[in-house]
């Protein structure tokens, strides 16, 4: 890791030479009339002419585009430094209404004034998320899926109808081709330090989404279409992200550790300080958003010494494999061998990383910030603080010199413990748990619903269900002791097998045992997809027995049934007495396979086929229930026939061996 020292930039000379160099080539000063008119209008015809295309195939010729184009950026910074705030708002505001984000625009030209790198830097991500977000929307006037890509957003059909082709490849010349200035890209993973990216630049993205701006207009005004902006997604489970403890002292460490540490590059630490004060102001995207990159860079430092490949430090040339996240986090490289960095991280580590950047349940941090899905002004402090702790604990662990003081530290340790046994939130693994527990917590509440008194009962006779609920419940007990062998033996009773209590304390034991998370196999997914759905369907099962009881008992005592509804509310109070059991049996077995669901693996291709067939009966059983306990069906007879018809199928296969659980003694 001593490279941290050595190394002066993370551009290739080619890369470095396109973005700092290219565009300073020509001197000749240029007339900012020329593509500005009288009234404030962007003249798209005199900036397209400074776009060239190659003899060949008639492609964009980004190195003479940025060649030509240079002095053309270098006269809208100084037009714009010319301005005043009020001058600038007045000529421009107007035109960044289309991209929902108008303050920060306005905030880019004030970063313009003083042109301090890292804010510039800021300006300019932030720039790009929120134009890509709008060209988004704009895109789904006349398109249906959004491209995913900013590269194909960009190079759209959609687009060039709307804007015209000439006017998106001025645009392609600075984002979305790795031919180009490229500077999302180059800025988002962290290749660029503060001082390699050019003002002149930032300056001629703002000018330009003001022009897109005013060509929208247009086209909005000859078509009536109404621009209609996508929600932003807002973090829900807020809760579930706040791993590590918050505290101000923190960052007064943190800022001695980023001069220390070697897993900063020299180059980038303006940027970690500016991610920290960011985080003090209480700017937690601004924070958040400097602060990925630089994790992406020290986690390519890593991954560059650990898999002995120095070379894919540097940004890659456009034909070549840029080393990303995605890349780092894989488990094996592009030439297959095995990937050391999750060796080097540690489990926990890597869970964190996936869970907040990659499962599609996560928040996916960086997807989000860099593609403009978030609202920039309401990002959550939890989700900042996480981000801050987790950089300070690798900054830790990684380091030449002797942070050994730090790590002991009282307001470090908290930080490096909670690190140490970080375990994933957003794997299905984890959310199998979470629902499993959730639905649990559902069930539990079933002997506290308010049933009829029993002399009520006794003047509604002409009912048979007692027998047949006992019957049931003898089945599933049965089935319990079966499969007692394979659980913890302070979780069961011989007595009574299907204790409410018990169950509860099972699943919250098996529940805390660690399942590997990290690169799960086809298979274990697929079953996973399966569990979850069971699970989900018991818990509908159950919200809709609380429903049902409540909205029954209510109306019963009320006197508002009819006899032939009175009949079913009582067959309904049958029912419930083997349906608690029946949820908690079906909970017991999808967790019990969960924490062997790894074993799948083991099994061939015939049992594997004959295990998912068995799970998707049972997945088709609570899907029936749900149908037949919903306040519309009410048909609570049926469950009776279709829970005996289930209890025979678990026991076959659990006199067969088939289950995963069966497979691990």
């Amino acid at each position: 890791m001593a490279l941290s020292h050595s190394v002066t930039t993370c551009l290739s000379p080619p890369v470095h030479y396109v973005i700092c160099k290219l565009g300073f080539e020509k001197k000749d000063a240029y007339d900012i009339n020329n593509i500005l008119s009288e009234n404030g209008e962007v003249c798209w015809q005199a900036l397209t002419e400074h776009v060239c295309y190659l003899e060949s195939d008639q492609s964009v010729d980004y190195i003479k585009s940025i060649q030509s184009l240079g002095p053309v950026c270098e006269s809208v910074n100084l037009h714009f430094k010319s301005l005043t705030k009020e001058k600038f708002v007045i000529q421009y505001a107007l035109w960044f209404h289309w991209t929902n984000c108008t303050e920060l625009f306005l905030e880019v030209f004030d970063v313009l004034q003083h042109t301090q790198t890292t804010e510039v830097a800021l300006g300019l991500m932030k720039l790009t998320s929120c134009l890509e977000r709008a060209l988004g929307d704009v895109y789904l006037l006349i398109g249906k899926d959004c491209p995913f890509l900013l590269r194909d957003l960009l190079a759209s059909e959609q687009l060039a109808v709307i804007f015209g082709q000439a006017v998106m490849d001025v645009l392609r010349v600075f984002i979305g081709s790795p031919y180009g200035l490229n500077l999302r890209n180059v800025l988002w993973h962290g290749f660029a330090s503060p001082q390699e990216i050019p003002a002149k630049y930032c300056a001629m993205l703002l000018f330009l989404t003001a022009g897109l701006g005013q060509l929208l207009q247009m086209y909005l005004l000859q078509t009536k279409c109404i621009l209609v902006h996508r929600p932003y997604v807002i973090f829900v489970s807020s809760e579930e992200l706040d791993v590590f403890p918050g505290n101000h002292e923190t960052l007064a460490i943190a800022e001695e550790l980023v001069k220390l540490s070697s897993f900063v590059l020299q180059t980038m630490i303006p940027f970690w300080m500016a991610a920290l004060t960011a985080f003090k102001q209480s700017r937690y995207a601004d924070c958040v958003i400097l602060l990925l990159p630089q994790l992406e860079v020290g986690l390519r430092l890593l991954f560059t010494t650990t898999n002995k490949c120095p070379n894919r430090l540097l940004t890659a040339e456009p034909s070549a494999l840029y080393t990303t996240f995605d890349e780092m986090l894989a488990k094996h490289l592009d030439n297959e061998e095995v990937n050391q960095l999750p060796a080097v991280l540690e489990e926990p580590a890597m869970e964190f990383l996936w869970d907040f950047l990659n499962h599609q349940e996560g928040p996916r941090i960086r997807d989000r910030l860099s593609h403009g899905e978030i609202n920039l002004e309401a990002f959550p402090r939890e989700v900042a603080n996480q981000i801050v702790a987790f950089a300070i604990t690798l900054l830790c662990r990684f380091s030449d010199e002797d942070v050994f003081a730090f790590k002991e530290h009282m307001v470090i340790k908290p930080l490096m413990n909670c690190a140490s046994c970080y375990r994933s939130q957003f794997h299905p693994i984890s959310r199998l748990k979470k629902q499993v527990l959730e639905c649990m917590k559902s069930i539990h509440l079933w002997p506290e619903l308010p049933v009829v008194p029993e002399e009520h009962v006794q003047t509604n006779k002409g009912l048979e269900g007692d027998t047949e609920a006992s019957t049931l419940i003898l089945v599933i007990s049965e089935i319990v002791s079966q499969l007692q062998q394979y659980m913890p033996q302070n979780c069961y009773s011989s007595d009574d097998p299907i204790n409410s209590v018990l169950t509860e304390r099972l699943l919250i034991e098996l529940c805390d045992r660690r399942v590997c998370t990290l690169y799960s196999p086809r298979p274990v997914l697929e079953i996973l997809v399966v569990l979850r759905k069971i699970s989900a369907q018991c818990h509908q099962v159950s919200e809709q027995v609380i429903a049902s009881t409540e909205l029954r008992y209510k109306q019963w005592m009320n006197r508002t049934l009819r006899s032939r509804q009175r009949h079913n509310y009582l067959r309904m109070l049958n029912s419930i007495k083997f349906l608690s059991p029946v949820l908690r049996l079906i909970l017991v077995l999808i967790t019990l396979e969960l924490v062997n669901v790894h074993l799948v693996c083991k099994k061939n291709q015939f049992d594997y086929q004959q295990y998912l067939k068995f799970l998707k009966s049972v997945l088709q059983y609570t899907e029936n229930l749900v149908t037949y306990t919903s306040l519309e069906k009410n048909k609570w007879d049926e469950t009776t026939e279709l829970t005996n018809k289930a209890l025979k199928k678990i026991r076959k296969i659990s006199d067969r061996k088939l289950m995963l659980m069966q497979l691990a003694t």
